[in-house]
């Protein structure tokens, strides 16, 4: 398993662990600020995300795989950062963004790493990449002799 299809993994875990703990506690919904559907709706879509990618993951092309998480986690990051400008200048939005992007960007990015091309795995152990070229049989010259009678 390489480290890359590692990550992926351990990511899509990450995600199955924080959707599970966003539907189910209210305690998040009374931190972020938001109404408790709406975490219930924001950890449902990144459960079924990081659900996805466990499951997907390991069949799509790896280099899909971190493009879609790269992009994912830069709008988290930008969607994190505006959320909590937002809070910091005394709106009660901020949670609001935070939650929405969660369960936009979860789902957008389940239905674009199903749609993902396939990994290319060999068919078969001899087109695996690694495997030296076949070397032709050479035909041996004819023997002279065989066909020869001694006097």
């Amino acid at each position: 398993m390489t480290s890359k299809l590692a990550g992926a993994i351990s990511d899509g875990a990450f995600k199955v662990m924080l959707g599970a703990a966003l539907a189910v506690s209210p305690t998040f919904g009374s931190l972020f600020g938001v109404p408790a559907w709406l975490m219930v709706v924001t950890g449902s879509a990144v459960l079924i995300s990081g659900t996805v990618e466990i499951v997907y993951g390991p069949r799509r092309s790896i280099v899909a795989c971190v493009r879609l998480m790269f992009v994912y986690d830069i709008g988290w990051t930008v969607a994190t950062a505006v959320a909590l400008g937002v809070a910091w200048l005394g709106s009660t939005a901020g949670g609001e963004i935070w939650a929405g992007y969660q369960a936009v960007a979860s789902l957008a990015f389940a239905v674009l790493l199903l749609r993902a091309p396939a990994s290319a795995a060999p068919a078969t152990p001899s087109a695996a990449p690694d495997s030296p070229p076949a070397t032709p049989v050479q035909p041996s010259t004819p023997d002279t002799t065989a066909g020869e009678h001694a006097p």
